[in-house]
């Protein structure tokens, strides 16, 4: 288990991560962040694809990004999609230096924001969620088969944690006939005291949405918060400890304010 506390001295956020790469062989999850002329911006990948390619396509799709927001530092639907874009190229431009790496594909998460408003984007089935005063107060949909089960009302949301085709998933960063990432259309104003989870599927699924607002009831900082949920992880993968579980990794984003935790 790793995490990391990412100083923002005396900026307006405070950021953390944690990541497990549990059973498996590699972690192809990957996440960062970068601050720019007073903005921000903040990456979950989840990759997809054999030989490493999910490994790279992870990492290649998070850099790509964090270098064209900083050469642009915007909060808008326009430099969201610009940055998912300088993504989408950067992997399909590897797809064709290395044949070998044709198939990688990664889930993404854009989160952009200044101290005044935030705006995001994604593609596959890693979530951002958006809580105000302990309750979520945005959340992403999935870009998967279960997911549009839920849309048409055939299962219920619920129900999407436990489906046979959850990990089944329509779109992603790579994909290069229909790549179509969902962004906000409009920024949305942010309160001291909001936060953000950017998480891969294998951190949401193990945790329900109302243990994510309980635990964040309890913190006082990102870290803190992360610890809570990952407590709850190993909990309920101890119960079947055979199991083969997915990497997961999360990052935790406080619009500061001093009397959160008090």
């Amino acid at each position: 288990m790793m995490g990391r506390q990412i100083p923002m001295e005396k900026l307006p956020f405070i950021t953390a991560s944690v990541t497990e790469k549990r059973q498996r062989r590699h972690n192809e999850d990957a996440c960062d962040y970068r601050w720019v002329n007073g903005r921000g911006c903040w990456v979950m990948a989840d990759g997809l694809g054999g030989h490493h390619g999910g490994e790279v396509a992870s990492r290649l799709a998070v850099d790509s990004i964090l270098t064209a927001f900083a050469g642009q530092p915007e909060v808008s639907a326009e430099a969201a999609s610009r940055c998912l874009q300088a993504g989408q190229q950067a992997l399909l431009r590897r797809q064709k230096e290395e044949p070998q790496l044709s198939g990688m594909r990664t889930t993404i998460v854009v989160l952009l924001a200044d101290p005044e408003a935030a705006i995001w984007g994604h593609a596959g089935d890693s979530r951002l969620y958006h809580f105000r005063d302990g309750r979520i107060l945005n959340q992403t949909k999935d870009h998967s088969v279960a997911q549009s089960l839920v849309n048409a009302g055939e299962i219920k949301p619920e129900e999407v944690r436990g489906h046979e085709d959850r990990h089944r998933l329509l779109r992603a960063l790579g994909q290069e006939d229909d790549f179509r990432p969902v962004i906000l259309k409009n920024a949305q104003p942010l309160e001291a005291g909001d936060v953000f989870l950017l998480c891969t599927d294998g951190f949401w699924e193990l945790l329900l949405e109302t243990e994510m607002e309980a635990d964040w009831g309890g913190a006082s900082n990102p870290q803190g918060w992360l610890e809570k949920m990952q407590h709850r992880i190993k909990a309920q993968t101890s119960i079947d400890a055979d199991k083969k579980y997915d990497n997961y990794t999360a990052m935790a984003v406080f619009v500061e304010t001093p009397n959160h935790g008090s």
